[in-house]
């Protein structure tokens, strides 16, 4: 199952349709006295209102710190309004995608009625969708909609709702309508739909008088609400009035990139998705780009094009991308050991290329704040998110290095933790719980309370290996960010093979903080980066412990890992605790190498100010001048990189100590295989 393409079914598209436009279209549609299209908003729009209320009620400090504001209907869809020809394939449908037999509307009222249909087969290629011949799917009579006989008298024994009795069960709700003949199957109205010469602008005429309703529903239990406006997928949003927003808005569209979405592989080509649906182009072919420059450089340009629909439509508001992420079930599993012989068990490889390529497209001057789809705790290889086999979790139970048996534990780890098959609690060695809350987070003699010590976790040998274990692809989606600035982030740039991030920020008089009325002379606060120690760790914070050598493991064998890059290695001693220190002059530069419960090895330099790295924490803090009232706007810029070079790791994640043997991988074979496709796909 493909989420994307199933806005082209039978059953979503009516959904979609009755949801929006069922008074126009299904006028007979009528249950407890109302047209389908009002019972169906009311109780969607009455079921996020009584859970607002709820929480108003009962806990209403979460709101404006927790909860600090909605998102509307997750990824809608225009349905069937609009559709120019029942009996024929549209191409104005801009979020339907084509993948294996594919129904005209004209047809999949038929199969809904028991008719067998032969279909377009469809492939999906480097430049989208190509029909591959045709195929017969037969229901055997079985229909999709309901049986007369579970609503007696047109009432529902189960849910109480009444139906009109001109809405006749068994029937498709569409042939009721005149829209189809069920005898001969001949469509009688291809146009119904779309009556009109003028094409119906869905998200203005439909999407939006029933988001003004959910809106005002919301805000009357959460009155600063932020409302996040997310219209179908790489459509533009609807302009909006100012009563109806009140200063509280974000425009969470989504984004995917569509050709591993649905191929499930991460190819040396790919097209811009959002180009071709903006009209951007002539002909498809034109969107192609080849190799993976152009791709991540296509994804930068393709999220600008999301991004400028705020500021062009909705005016001066900010965007998220309200969903990103990949499938991690790619090549038929390999990744999780399916095939090749298991030799694939635990390498996200390609999984980390296509999300970073996705991630670094919200980078550069984009510049967007971002959600990842999904975390799943109860995910596994075997059923993905639990979900339809959707796969998309950047976490996996299955994935947990120390719980997989020995045989599949990776080079230098331990199999000292492993996992209770009944209730999944983590198990020692010695079959004794494992309370990993209170492990972890217990402050250690050395430290302060406001800080812990990762390392003494038994299960784990290393602050790294604790963050790491169980995810994927965890080098791209665990990457350098701003969290709180002073200033407008202007743009950002991390190069995950290079361990290195810069960001501009662009600081004016305004940006200064309000005078103390007891200190004056307060000092400005900081900008404040989140600096993965996932990418920047320390050897300390690295290594595995030393007592499977049979010391007592509190001294690092430092040495022991390989840090280098393919030049040069710094020396144990270079590489030992030092003394923060930051830059205090422009142009300054300086190495921190951070001790404590998280350990950080960083060279930095800024163009103004000094910085340092928060104590147990991977929070850098970097101060600078805030121009005076009449000063022009300055941009300051911030250069980190990892103090001894990128961490080398094997093609399982865990990093490479010194005098390992780091296998490579040669790629002809997957290039030749992409090049056969990308040529039968064109």
């Amino acid at each position: 199952m493909i989420w994307s393409t199933n806005y082209g079914r039978l059953s979503s598209q009516t959904l979609f349709t009755m949801f929006f436009a069922g008074r126009e279209f299904a006028p007979k549609c009528i249950i407890d006295g109302v047209n389908i299209q009002d019972w169906l908003q009311d109780h969607f729009i009455s079921a996020f209102g009584a859970l607002a209320d709820r929480i108003r009620d009962t806990a209403a400090d979460l709101y404006d710190e927790c909860i600090v504001g909605w998102d509307s209907m997750n990824e809608p869809s225009e349905g069937l309004i609009g559709y120019p020809d029942l009996t024929k394939s549209s191409t104005k449908q801009t979020a339907q995608l084509k993948k294996g037999p594919y129904a005209t509307p004209a047809q999949g009222f038929r199969l809904g009625m028991g008719t067998a249909q032969t279909l377009e087969n469809w492939e999906f290629g480097g430049f989208g969708p190509s029909q591959k011949g045709t195929v017969t799917v037969d229901p055997q009579g079985l229909r999709a909609w309901l049986d007369p006989s579970v609503e007696p008298g047109c009432v529902s024994e189960r849910w109480g709702w009444k139906r009109d009795p001109e809405w006749t069960l068994g029937t498709c709700v569409w042939a009721l309508h005149g829209v189809w003949d069920i005898a001969s199957g001949e469509v009688l109205q291809p146009q119904y739909f779309h009556p009109n010469d003028a094409e119906p602008v869905f998200t203005a005429e439909y999407f939006r008088p029933h988001w003004q309703k959910w809106a005002a529903r919301i805000r009357s239990a959460h009155p600063e609400a932020v409302h996040f406006l997310q219209p179908p997928v790489f459509v533009p949003p609807p302009p909006l009035d100012e009563a109806d927003v009140r200063g509280r808005l974000a425009y969470s569209t989504h984004y995917y990139d569509g050709l591993t979405l649905v191929s499930r592989h991460w190819h040396w080509y790919n097209a811009d998705a959002v180009g071709v649906m903006r009209g951007k182009y002539s002909a498809p072919w034109k969107a192609a780009k080849f190799g993976e420059s152009a791709i991540r450089q296509s994804f930068q340009e393709q999220l600008a094009i999301l991004k400028n629909d705020a500021p062009t439509i909705l005016g001066d508001y900010p965007t998220i991308i309200g969903e990103i992420g990949t499938p991690f079930d790619m090549d038929n599993r390999w990744s999780y050991g399916y095939t090749d012989g298991g030799r694939g068990l635990g390498n996200y490889k390609n999984q980390q290329k296509a999300l970073d390529a996705s991630l670094n497209g919200c980078d550069g001057a984009n510049a967007l704040n971002y959600t990842l789809w999904t975390y799943c705790p109860d995910g596994s290889h075997k059923w993905g998110d639990g979900w339809n086999l959707e796969d998309l979790s950047i976490w996996c139970a299955d994935d947990l290095r120390s719980a997989r048996p020995p045989k599949y534990a990776s080079a230098g780890s331990s199999p000292s933790l492993s996992v209770d098959a009944a209730t999944r609690t983590p198990l020692l060695d010695r079959g004794h719980a494992l309370d990993v809350t209170k492990a972890a987070l217990s402050p250690t003699k050395a430290m302060s309370a406001t800080a812990f010590d990762i390392t003494s976790v038994a299960s784990w040998d290393s602050a790294w290996d604790f963050l790491t274990d169980g995810a994927r692809a965890v080098g791209a989606f665990v990457r350098p960010f701003p969290r709180a600035t002073v200033g407008t982030p202007v743009r950002w740039d991390f190069d995950i093979a290079k361990a290195t991030y810069s960001f501009i920020v662009k600081v004016s008089a305004d940006d200064a903080p309000p005078t103390s009325a007891t200190n004056p002379d307060e000092a400005s606060p900081p900008t404040e980066l989140f600096i993965p120690l996932v990418h920047y760790a320390a050897p300390e914070a690295l290594l595995w412990s030393s007592s499977r050598d049979g010391d007592d493991g509190n001294t690092p064998d430092v040495s022991a890992l390989d840090v280098s890059s393919t030049k040069s290695k710094r020396s144990a001693a270079d590489l030992s605790m030092q003394s923060l220190a930051y830059a205090d002059s422009p142009g300054g530069s300086s190495t921190a190498l951070a001790s404590g419960g998280m350990q950080l090895a960083l060279e930095v330099k800024v163009s103004d100010g000094r910085w340092d790295v928060l104590h147990g924490s991977q929070t850098l803090r970097w101060w600078y001048r805030v121009p005076a009232r009449g000063e022009p706007d300055v941009e300051y810029r911030i250069d980190i990189k990892r103090a001894g070079g990128p961490i080398r790791t094997h093609a399982n994640g865990r990093p490479v100590l010194s005098g390992e043997a780091v296998q490579e991988e040669w790629s002809l074979g997957q290039v030749c295989t992409d090049l056969k496709n990308w040529c039968f796909s064109t």
